[in-house]
């Protein structure tokens, strides 16, 4: 028997984690998460005064958030039946029983968000036919109050996380960002009578989103706190429903900035600032208008929450360490059971010229000693999303391995203004690989990274870009991973969600069909004869946003010409909440990194 201990990368892995704790608002020590701590993201519930604490969902794709009644009463989780992120609300009740459908009259479909106001609730489901908004009160089935072609959400949340910004606290109201006066990048906020669907008000821009972000707590205080991007980037406001009148906050000038809760009392609200992938907590004074710097540790911020007697928790990671949940002011809230993550490297902050005129952000990541090392640029999803200071035991695992790691925040990226998110609107798989190869170009230049040994890799956008730079700047790399890519834009758009098809128009000006000049230049399956170096594609079966059909397409053409290629299938869709099934997929990437790219092993 073998007893000699895992390699660091499948410990970190196996490091078990949690997610952000949601609580009943009128039963706050009755708690629900996420966590891995059964190797599989599974919805938990704990009960912070007596201890009880259950594994709630024991779902083969797992749960990746965990919500609870505002009584404390049940459990409550969206489950994807297949991977494909289609699927059902479920619930509970928090000691355990029959599981049942959260509400009669509420679909399965994509899931748009779910909020709570006592005993009403809110949810936005999109299908086949389009997007759709439901409303129920008391023990009534849930009834279709808005359906519309263009994409509809519930306000003020992240994965996992309550809809602080869709029912208003007495649940008389409901906001949802949609997208009929723009479109699914560009939404506008619309209020609606959550009884009638009169509309209320409606906030809308020009250019640029409205979205909302928490209701005042108080019944019967109509007041909704939301962000806007008329300057650039997202700025605070609070919207009074009864007057119509606006305020905007005043906020420091640097970083994404938005409410995330409003205090007990609602004399002020706690405000969340995103600068250069790193996360900040303010408390803003609404009267006084004084703004005081919370205290909490440096990293990425993935939540935070304000207890009702005003202490506040919130979740944060960085580049070596784990997601923790933690008190402002204090110490870690509470610690999943099993073993620590081992050590791993920091990241460092870093900005280059892309060449065209652009300060582009970033992080890299090194092993100890001097290089130049073997480098992976390694390309964020989204592609309307950042690289941060998070952690990511890929990454570690990379360095490990002896590779330096390069992550770019190129055009196309969330946190850096609407004017640098827009700039690929139209113009897709262009200035993403002009600023990933200026990148390690600077780090070449650093004596970072070695050229004759760089690798090109990324999921899902990541793979996109990946396959756009092995068709045309193949001389740049030795091999490239492509994680869930797209690899035929026009064949993909037609397997895709409805929301990511509302998505992709606003990308792209139109349907791929609408755009052929774009997808003749951009589409990665037409330069798939002038990759050079071997390709290794890890692709979901059952996935809806780079769906399986378009991804084995571009695979087709490479294996038609007999050019060097491997394939890792997995059975769900976008991801695996599997941690063993991660496991296998990272060592999959290293072992295919170690057969070519000189002087790697596999770490042991």
């Amino acid at each position: 028997m073998d007893n000699s201990p895992a390699p660091a990368w499948k410990r970190r892995l196996r490091a078990p984690v949690v997610g952000m704790p949601i609580w009943g608002e009128d039963a706050p020590d009755r708690i629900a998460y996420a966590g891995t701590e059964s190797g599989v993201w599974q919805a938990h519930v704990w009960d912070r005064g007596t201890g009880f604490r259950r594994q709630v969902s024991s779902h083969p794709v797992g749960v990746l958030g965990a919500l609870i009644t505002t009584d404390g009463a049940s459990v409550v989780w969206f489950e994807d039946e297949s991977g494909s992120e289609e699927g059902l609300w479920w619930i509970e009740p928090f000691e355990g029983g029959e599981r049942r459908p959260l509400r009669d009259g509420l679909p399965r479909g994509w899931d748009g968000g779910l909020a709570f106001a006592g005993d009403s609730i809110a949810a936005a489901i999109s299908d086949r036919d389009g997007f759709a908004l439901f409303v129920a009160h008391g023990d009534d089935p849930a009834k279709e109050l808005w359906r519309s072609t263009e994409s509809i959400m519930l306000g003020g949340a992240g994965v996992g996380q309550p809809h602080l910004g869709g029912l208003s606290a007495d649940g008389t109201l409901v906001a949802v960002e949609h997208g009929e006066h723009g479109n699914e990048i560009h939404t506008a906020l619309r209020v609606i009578d959550a009884s009638t669907g009169e509309v209320i008000g409606e906030q809308v821009l020009e250019s640029g989103s409205v979205k909302a972000s928490a209701w005042s707590p108080i019944p019967g205080d109509r007041r909704l706190a939301f962000l806007d991007e008329s300057e650039d980037f997202e700025r605070p406001a609070i919207w009074d429903l009864d007057t119509g009148l606006v305020r905007h906050l005043d906020v420091p000038d640097q970083g994404n900035l938005f409410v995330s809760e409003w205090f007990p009392g609602a004399s002020a609200v706690l405000l969340t600032r995103w600068f250069e992938g790193r996360g900040d907590l303010y408390r803003l004074e609404l009267d006084a208008g004084s703004l005081e710097r919370l205290e909490t540790r440096p990293g990425a911020l993935t939540g935070a929450r304000i207890r009702p007697d005003g202490s506040i928790w919130y979740r944060r990671s960085s580049g070596d360490d784990i997601p923790r949940v933690y008190a402002v002011g204090g110490d870690e809230i509470f610690v999943p059971e099993g073993e620590t993550a081992p050590p791993s490297h920091a990241y460092t902050s870093w900005h280059f010229d892309n060449g065209e005129g652009d300060r582009v952000h970033g992080f890299y990541v090194t092993p100890d000693g001097e290089g130049p090392f073997p480098v992976m640029m390694r390309v964020h999803g989204g592609p309307t999303w950042f690289d941060e200071d998070r952690y990511n035991p890929e990454a570690q695992a990379l360095v490990d391995m002896g590779f330096a790691v390069g992550m770019v925040n190129y055009r196309g990226s969330d946190g850096y203004g609407r004017v640098w998110r827009d700039r690929i609107i139209g113009d897709i798989g262009g200035p993403e690989p002009v600023d990933v190869n200026a990148g390690l170009a600077d780090l070449v230049a650093r004596g970072i990274a070695d050229p004759s040994r760089a690798v090109i890799g990324g999921w899902s956008w990541g793979g996109y870009t990946t396959l756009m730079e092995l068709g045309k700047f193949p001389e740049l790399w030795v091999c490239g991973v492509a994680g869930v890519p797209v690899g035929d834009y026009v064949m993909g758009y037609e397997d895709l969600s409805p929301s990511l098809q509302a998505y992709d128009r606003a990308l792209l000006g139109g349907t791929p069909d609408q755009v052929p000049e774009l997808m003749a230049d951009r589409n990665p399956i037409v330069h798939v004869d002038r990759v050079r170096v071997p390709v290794l594609f890890l692709i979901g079966e059952n996935d809806s946003r780079c769906p399986f059909r378009q991804a084995m397409a571009y695979v087709d053409r490479l294996a038609a010409r007999e050019h060097p290629h491997e394939v890792y299938l997995f059975g769900t869709g976008h991801g695996s909440n599997d941690i063993e099934e991660e496991i296998r997929q990272l060592g999959s990437i290293l072992d295919f990194l170690a057969r070519n790219v000189e002087g790697v092993t596999v770490p042991a």
